[in-house]
């Protein structure tokens, strides 16, 4: 099981993946959760920033997708305002919803990356398909009840791993 919760890499934020060091993984795809991972837990719009990066990703080659347990409408209208994909409701780590992504970014395990801020979800999920997974700490501190107890157990999960700053 432990094997299945510790990430490839774990990173800051999204900032500083360096997309020359996934293509020479071989990675052509990303796939991002949202709430803690691009924006802070229920923000509406994305900043000028994120949609900068994320439209350099784009310009660089990377397929992307936005992959989500939040509702329809919260992901939806954050995936249009930066002209991303989106599955909601996705129910990660179950994965269906990760096949579901490669299909809309027409990539494989061996070219997805998957990118998120939570061990339980994002990067059990990933590696339960042999996904290259990144864990980026969690944007700020507002989280739902259920996510608050999860970091407990994360902290358990991460011992002896170390946040890398670049």
């Amino acid at each position: 099981m432990g094997r299945f919760l510790r990430p490839d890499l774990f990173l800051e934020s999204v900032y500083a993946i360096d997309p020359e060091k996934l293509r020479r993984r071989g990675i052509r795809g990303l796939v991002f959760d949202l709430d803690m991972t691009l924006v802070e837990w229920m923000e509406q719009r994305p900043s000028p920033r994120l949609a900068g990066w994320l439209g350099n990703l784009s310009g660089q080659g990377f397929r992307m997708c936005i992959l989500s347990n939040n509702s329809h409408q919260r992901v939806r209208s954050f995936a249009a305002a930066v002209g991303v994909p989106a599955i909601s409701w996705a129910g990660k780590p179950l994965a269906r919803s990760y096949r579901r992504a490669m299909r809309l970014m027409g990539t494989t395990p061996a070219t997805t990356a998957a990118v998120g801020d939570q061990v339980f979800t994002d990067v059990w999920g990933g590696n339960r398909l042999h996904l290259f997974t990144i864990l980026v700490l969690p944007l700020g501190r507002r989280q739902s009840p259920h996510t608050r107890f999860l970091r407990h157990l994360e902290r358990w999960v991460l011992r002896g791993v170390e946040v890398r700053h670049s």
